[in-house]
């Protein structure tokens, strides 16, 4: 059960949610003892019952096999009791200015002020940078300046978290403290990829600027897919030959209905604030942004184009609703852009998602969800697949298209073969392609 380690240490982690879990999780895997402690009662007695209560392929197993060294509580006395490392792994949410918000780190913090027999604080948490230097005064001035600060942010991408974490590209560890930095390294001892170690300053800011890379990437496949619907060329045909030159690579090329999730939208927001707050426009950051706000607005009036130039008493199936495939997480998914839109210009909504989990409001208390896509499909004027779901490539699109009032389909993610599916009768849009008519 997980690897074997000469110096297996005690772990506290502050946060439940996708980081901590996989954090906690894999760190047993490794052989450290681990206690994770969230605020949240009703996520502690789940994962204290042995049940997780996010979809991570691979982390139910992983927690159940590490139930020995793994456990979970409510107190935070509790978690930091006899620990060596504390992680924090808390959310940092947007305020209304863009900058984050750091109340939850710094309550860990504070919690941790009496623990004197702390070697290392380690912050996961997306920060802005200088917060490492703000934590690390408070931390001197309560009398822990043999305490270690640590920033090591997580490149983990939800739907392979898991295998992200045991499998690196890189562990960027960003210290002062040489030893400190040591002990970190040793801490990840098992997992397959290198450590790179820098100051701290350095290691937030790595974190923000991968997420405004990888958004960059993603924006441009979609601002190119624009420019392909206006000349007739093929979006696929271009990112698919433009990914083999090795300088720019296949990764984040894929155009679609715009980025989502918990990362993108609020780390390119925060790094924007970050520099607007130091006198500087971060131009082309702004641009990603605004066009990643109008990605799937622009498609939806391609839609209602195609219908005539209204929705009003039509009915539209979304086909996905998580912000992609793998996961669970309806954070800044497109969908709820897309189901709110059609809602306010008098359309029903009718939905379909193997794993999504929206809970109540607006404006999923007004849309209908069904069990399979056929049925979400059943009488609509058009349906939409919003996230790529391998279902629906397999789907039965030639019953959808005798069940189906009118036979439009947007591919949103360029799932399906344009001309397959008009030779079924659908007239097909996609992103970036010319649209396919029967």
């Amino acid at each position: 059960m997980g690897y074997l380690m000469e110096h297996a240490r005690r772990v506290a982690v502050f946060g439940a949610g996708y980081i901590g879990l996989v954090t906690g999780a894999c760190l047993a895997e490794l052989g450290h003892t681990v206690a994770v402690r969230d605020i949240l009662p009703e996520r502690v007695g789940l994962l204290q019952a042995g049940e997780v209560p996010i979809y991570e392929p691979g982390l139910g197993d992983m927690t159940l096999r590490n139930k020995e060294r793994l456990r979970f509580t409510l107190d935070a006395e509790d978690a930091v009791r006899g620990a060596e490392v504390a992680y924090v792994c808390v959310d940092t949410p947007p305020t209304a200015s863009g900058d984050a918000d750091l109340s939850r780190v710094w309550a860990v913090v504070d919690a941790l002020k009496g623990a004197s027999h702390l070697l290392a604080l380690v912050v996961k948490s997306t920060v802005p940078v200088g917060t490492g230097r703000r934590i690390r005064a408070a931390l001197d001035a309560a009398g822990l300046g043999h305490v270690g600060y640590v920033s090591n942010p997580e490149f983990t991408a939800e739907g392979r978290a898991v295998s992200d974490f045991m499998n690196p590209d890189r562990i960027v560890i960003g210290a002062s403290d040489p030893a400190a930095a040591d002990l970190i390294k040793a801490l990840h001892a098992g997992v397959n990829g290198p450590a790179v170690v820098m100051d701290v300053a350095s290691a937030e800011m790595t974190k923000l600027a991968a997420n405004a890379a990888l958004a960059t990437k993603i924006t441009l496949a979609n601002e190119l897919a624009t420019v392909c619907e206006a000349t007739g060329a093929d979006i696929e045909r271009v990112t698919e030959a433009i990914g083999m030159d090795h300088r720019i690579g296949p990764h984040f090329l894929k155009a679609g209905l715009g980025y989502g999730g918990s990362c993108f939208p609020k780390d390119s927001r925060a790094l924007h604030a970050l520099a607007s707050n130091a006198g500087y426009s971060f131009q082309l950051l702004r641009t990603v942004i605004e066009v990643n706000g109008l990605q799937a607005r622009r498609h939806l009036q391609r839609l209602k184009e195609e219908l005539g130039g209204s929705f009003e008493g039509r009915s539209v199936a979304l086909l996905g609703m998580t912000f992609k495939a793998g996961t669970d997480d309806m954070r800044e998914a497109p969908s709820t852009i897309i189901a709110s839109r059609l809602l306010a210009e008098g359309a029903e909504v009718r939905c379909w998602d193997p794993m999504a989990q929206p809970g109540p409001g607006q404006p999923w208390d007004s849309t209908t969800r069904h069990a399979v896509p056929l049925e979400a499909m059943a009488g609509a004027d058009a349906a939409v697949i919003v996230t790529e779901w391998p279902e629906l490539r397999d789907a039965p699109w030639a019953e959808a298209h005798t069940a189906m009032r009118t036979p439009l389909l947007l591919d949103g993610r360029n799932l399906l073969d344009g001309a397959a599916m008009a030779q079924l009768g659908f007239t097909y849009m996609s992103v970036g392609r010319p649209t396919v008519r029967p």
